[in-house]
C-alpha cells in the first residue's frame, strides 16, 4: 500500500491503525465514554429520595403529637416504618440499619403548646449519607412550620373577624419558593453533568497514556517509531491529537445530548453553543492527555495515574464542593486541568440556559490551556525526534 504524502495523514492514519489493533485502548475510547455516563444516570436516576425509614418514640401520647407523626408520614420523603418504646430501642434499630432516623417527641411536648412557649422535637439523622438527612429535616421542618401557622390562626381566632383576617393571620408574610436550574431538587440534575464533562476528560487521558505506554513499550523507551515519516514534530502532534479530539467530540456530543435528554437531565442550552464548548475543552484535554502521558513507561501506569485524579478534579471544578470554599492554592491547582472550566461552562450553559458570551471566562481559559499544553506537548515530541534520530544513528 502506497503511504500517504503528507506526514500528518501518515502520523494520523498510523494512530488510528494502532488504536482499532488495540482492545485495551478501544475499551477507553467507546466503550467507557458510552457505558459510564449510562451508569451514573441510572444510579441517580430518582433525583431525591423518597420514603425513607425512620421511627418515633413519642413521649407525648397526644393527640397533638399523633398529628404531628401522621403529617410527618404522610409527606413524600419519609415513612415512620415503627414506633420504639424508648431511644434505646431506636438507636438499636439504627445500629442495624433498619431505620435512617429517629423522630422523638418529648413528654412536655403538648404541655409547652397549651402554655403558649416553645416545644422541641429531636430528629437524629443517620449521617453516613448527607441525603438522609437533607430530606429528613425537609419532612420535619416543612410539618413543623404547617402546625406553627394553625397553632398561631387558633390562638388568634378571637380577633379575626373577617376571612381576610384569618388570611393574614396564618400568613402574615407571603413567600413563594421557587428552585432556580433544578427544580425536583435532585442529586443527578445537581452533579450528572458536571461529571459527563469530566467523563470525556478522564476518558480520554486513559485512551491517550495507553497509546502512549504501548508506543515506549515498542520502542524502547520512545513515544515514536524511529522512521522517516516521525521527523516533523508538528505533523506528530496534530495527527496524533486529531484523531482523539474528532473521537472524543463525537462522544462529548453523545453524553451532552443524547444521555442528557434520555434521563431528563436539564436541557436549557443550544446544541450549537454547547459544541461551541466542547471544541477548546476537548482540544485542551487532547493537548492536556499528550504531555502527561509523556511520563508514562507502562501501558498500566495511566490507570493508576489518571483514575486516582478522577474524585479530586471533581472537587476542584468547584461543583460538587463551593467554589467559594476552595483554597487558592487548589485553585491554582485545578486552573491547569480543562475539566475545572470546562464543567462550569458546561452547567452554566445545558442547566442555567447561559450563553457562550456569559461563559467567556471559561472559554478564554479552555484556549490558554490549549495553547499552553500544544506547546508542552510540541517541545515532548520534539526532544522525542533527537532521541529517535540518536539511536538511529547509534544503532
Amino acid at each position: 500500500m502506497r503511504k500517504p504524502k503528507f506526514p500528518i495523514i501518515h502520523v494520523w492514519l498510523d494512530e488510528l491503525s494502532e488504536i482499532v489493533k488495540d482492545e485495551g485502548i478501544l475499551i477507553f475510547m467507546i466503550l467507557l465514554p458510552l457505558a459510564y455516563p449510562l451508569l451514573y444516570a441510572l444510579i441517580y436516576d430518582t433525583e431525591t429520595q423518597r420514603e425513607l425509614p425512620i421511627c418515633v418514640v413519642d413521649d407525648s401520647m397526644t393527640g397533638r403529637s399523633r398529628d404531628f407523626i401522621r403529617r410527618v408520614d404522610a409527606t413524600p420523603e419519609v415513612e415512620v416504618a415503627t414506633h420504639c418504646t424508648d431511644m434505646e430501642q431506636a438507636r438499636e434499630l439504627m445500629r442495624q440499619r433498619r431505620v435512617f432516623g429517629i423522630l422523638h417527641i418529648p413528654r412536655e411536648f403538648n404541655e409547652r403548646l397549651w402554655r403558649g412557649q416553645q416545644a422541641v422535637v429531636g430528629l437524629y439523622s443517620d449521617l453516613t449519607s448527607m441525603l438522609y438527612y437533607k430530606v429528613e429535616y425537609l419532612a420535619v421542618i416543612n410539618v413543623a412550620q404547617e402546625l406553627n401557622r394553625n397553632i398561631k390562626v387558633l390562638e388568634r381566632q378571637g380577633d379575626a373577624t373577617t376571612a381576610r383576617e384569618e388570611s393574614l393571620a396564618r400568613w402574615p408574610i407571603r413567600f413563594e419558593e421557587v428552585k432556580l436550574y433544578n427544580s425536583a431538587g435532585g442529586f443527578a440534575a445537581f452533579l450528572i453533568p458536571a461529571v459527563l464533562m469530566l467523563i470525556v476528560q478522564q476518558a480520554l487521558c486513559l485512551c491517550v497514556g495507553m497509546s502512549m505506554g504501548r508506543s515506549r513499550e515498542r520502542f524502547r523507551g520512545l513515544v515514536i517509531p524511529p522512521t522517516k515519516h516521525y521527523k516533523n514534530a508538528l505533523a506528530i502532534v496534530l495527527g496524533k491529537a486529531l484523531v482523539h479530539f474528532l473521537m472524543f467530540m463525537l462522544m462529548g456530543i453523545y453524553m451532552t445530548v443524547c444521555v442528557t435528554h434520555w434521563f431528563g437531565l436539564p436541557n436549557l442550552g443550544h446544541f450549537w453553543e454547547i459544541v461551541g464548548m466542547l471544541v477548546p475543552y476537548v482540544a485542551a484535554s487532547t493537548f492536556m492527555a499528550m504531555f502527561w502521558s509523556s511520563f508514562i513507561f507502562r501501558r498500566e501506569d495511566c490507570i493508576l495515574l489518571f483514575v486516582f485524579m478522577s474524585i479530586p478534579l471533581l472537587f476542584l471544578t468547584g461543583v460538587s464542593w463551593p467554589g467559594a470554599s476552595v483554597p487558592p492554592f487548589w485553585k491554582a491547582v485545578g486552573s491547569i486541568f480543562p475539566s475545572t472550566y470546562g464543567a462550569n461552562a458546561y452547567v452554566r450553559i445545558q442547566c442555567m440556559g447561559a450563553s457562550m458570551g456569559d461563559c467567556h471566562f471559561e472559554l478564554q481559559r479552555m484556549w490558554i490551556l490549549t495553547g499552553i499544553y500544544f506547546l508542552l506537548t510540541w517541545l515532548i515530541y520534539y526532544f522525542e525526534i533527537r532521541k529517535a534520530v540518536g539511536r538511529s544513528v547509534l544503532d
